[in-house]
C-alpha cells in the first residue's frame, strides 16, 4: 500500500524523462560495478589480480546495467550502441542525445563514486602522487590507456573491431525474430562482453563505450590534471561510434534481413516497449506479406 502511494505520487508520466532516468541508472550502475572490479586489477592484491576477472566483473556489471534500465528506456548504457538503434530507426534523434547526455552523466558519478570508495587504497598505492603510467599509475582504473606496443592508427582498428563484434551480438540478441525472452537479454549481453574482453583486451582493455571512456576520463583530469587527454583519448569515443553503426548494419544485411518471422510469440526489446501478446499464424503471415 504504502509504495503503491509513493508510485502514484512520485511516478514520472514523461516517458523521455523515464528514459533518461533509466539510462543514467544504468551507466552509474556499469561504472560504479565495472571500475570497482578494475580497481581491485591494479591495486596490489594478487589474488584478486587475474584479468579474467576484470571480463566477468564488468560483464556482469552490464548484466545488471541493462537489466535495471531496459523497461524504461532499452538498457542501451553506451551512446554507440544508441547510435547504431538510431541509424536502424528504434529511437529518435532527440532520444538519442537525451541518452547521450544521461549515460554521460551516469558514468562521470559512476566513477566518481569509485574514486570515493578506493580514495584510501589509492593514497597507499601511488603514495598521494596521481599519475598517469607508470609502476604506480591508477589513472587506468577509470579510463583506458594503450598498451605501450599501440600506435593511434592500430588502436582505432581495435575499437572499431570490438565494438562492431559486441553490437553485431547485441543486435542478434534483441532481434524480435530471434524469440530471446526479455529476461535472458541482459544476460546475454553481459556474457557477449566477456567475450570482448577476453577477445580484445590485451591492447587497451576494450572500453568500447564512449560514455564508460571519456567521462571517467574527465572526471579525473580534476584529480591527475591534463595528462589523461593523451593523443589517444579520441580513439575510444569515435572508433566505438563508427564501429557500432557497421556492426548493427552488418548483422541485418547478414543476418537480421533474412531470418524468419516466429510465429509463436514475438518480443520487443531494447527499445523500452512492453512485451507484445503473442501473434498468431495468422498475425504474422500478415505481418511478412
Amino acid at each position: 500500500m504504502v509504495l503503491d502511494k509513493l508510485r502514484a505520487k512520485f511516478h514520472i508520466r514523461r516517458e523521455l524523462l523515464r528514459a533518461v532516468l533509466a539510462e543514467f541508472t544504468g551507466t552509474f550502475l556499469l561504472c560504479l560495478i565495472g571500475l570497482s572490479v578494475v580497481a581491485q586489477k591494479v591495486l596490489p592484491r594478487p589474488e584478486v589480480n587475474e584479468f579474467i576477472g576484470v571480463n566477468v566483473g564488468f560483464g556482469i556489471a552490464i548484466v545488471f546495467g541493462v537489466a535495471v534500465s531496459a523497461k524504461l528506456s532499452g538498457g542501451h548504457i553506451n551512446p554507440a550502441v544508441s547510435l547504431a538503434f538510431l541509424t536502424v530507426g528504434q529511437i529518435t534523434v532527440v532520444q538519442f542525445i537525451a541518452y547521450f547526455f544521461a549515460q554521460f552523466f551516469g558514468a562521470f558519478f559512476g566513477a566518481a563514486v569509485v574514486y570515493a570508495v578506493y580514495n584510501d587504497a589509492i593514497n597507499v598505492f601511488d603514495g598521494g602522487v596521481r599519475t598517469v603510467g607508470g609502476l604506480k599509475d591508477t589513472a587506468g582504473i577509470f579510463a583506458s590507456y594503450p598498451g605501450p606496443h599501440l600506435g593511434l592508427l592500430n588502436g582505432f582498428v581495435d575499437q572499431f573491431v570490438a565494438t562492431a563484434v559486441f553490437v553485431f551480438l547485441i543486435a542478434h540478441i534483441v532481434d524480435k525474430r530471434n524469440s530471446y525472452p526479455t529476461w535472458l537479454q541482459p544476460i546475454l549481453v553481459g556474457t557477449g562482453f566477456v567475450a570482448i574482453g577476453a577477445a580484445f583486451g590485451y591492447n587497451c582493455g576494450y572500453p568500447v563505450n564512449p560514455a564508460r571512456d571519456l567521462a571517467p576520463r574527465l572526471f579525473t583530469a580534476i584529480f591527475y590534471g591534463g595528462a589523461v587527454f593523451t593523443k589517444w583519448f579520441w580513439v575510444p569515443v569515435v572508433g566505438p561510434f563508427v564501429g557500432a553503426v557497421v556492426g548493427i548494419w552488418l548483422y541485418y544485411f547478414l543476418i537480421g534481413f533474412h531470418t524468419p518471422q516466429d510465429a509463436e510469440e514475438k518480443y520487443v526489446v531494447l527499445t523500452g516497449n512492453q512485451e507484445l501478446k503473442p501473434l498468431t499464424a495468422k498475425d504474422a503471415t500478415e505481418e511478412t506479406a
